[in-house]
């Protein structure tokens, strides 16, 4: 997961209210790309979701699968690809197997299909251990941000723009929207593991 790191100076702000709106807003970026990241975890159940994190290099330019075919799944291990241009169909099976997702595609000249193997208990404990490292990483990224909102909080308190008080209970909230944060983080993770280890 990759956090931005704000620059020294970072934004300057002049308010409590803006300060913990930019902290909000920037949890919220951490929260969306915890669920992008999930999506894109195999599940042994086909989604064209999990051929998210393929690029194909499509002239020179690394690009998303659903920018150069169509993805369908027709059925619960099965995805197919219709390339719009069929000389690329070499290109974007090289690129599934680079992948490292463990999916092995083939074609007929004109249509790639990727079969969905089941899981096996191992790859499932492999996942979840995943999930759980993705997991720590976006709260550590969540944490952060409390950081650094905490840190402009002292800032305002420094440059007289705010009581004691105010900063006391600015401190209490953002706390609690960080508690609140991880509280999703940890449900987001723990429903992704229900469901991969509860599928056969």
């Amino acid at each position: 997961m990759k956090q931005a790191t704000p620059t020294p100076s970072g934004p300057s702000f002049q308010t409590l209210k803006e300060v913990e709106s930019h902290a909000r807003a920037r949890m919220d970026k951490v929260l969306a790309d915890l669920q992008h990241e999930m999506a894109a975890v195999r599940t042994g159940r086909a989604s064209v979701s999990l051929l998210d994190p393929v690029r194909v290099d499509y002239y020179g330019t690394p690009t998303p699968l659903n920018q150069v075919a169509t993805l369908h799944v027709p059925e619960p291990s099965l995805i197919t690809l219709q390339p719009w241009d069929v000389s690329q169909i070499g290109a974007i099976e090289k690129a599934i197997r680079a992948a490292g997702l463990g999916l092995n595609p083939n074609n007929d000249g004109k249509l790639i299909r990727v079969p969905v193997p089941p899981l096996t208990e191992e790859r499932r404990k492999e996942i979840v251990k995943r999930l759980h490292a993705v997991g720590e990483d976006h709260k550590v990224a969540a944490r952060n941000i409390r950081r650094d909102a905490n840190e402009n909080v002292k800032k305002l308190l420094k440059d007289k723009l705010i009581s004691e008080d105010d900063d006391r209970r600015a401190h209490d909230e953002i706390q609690k929207f960080t508690d609140a944060c991880i509280v999703k983080i940890d449900a987001t993770v723990k429903a992704k593991e229900k469901e991969i280890l509860e599928l056969k």
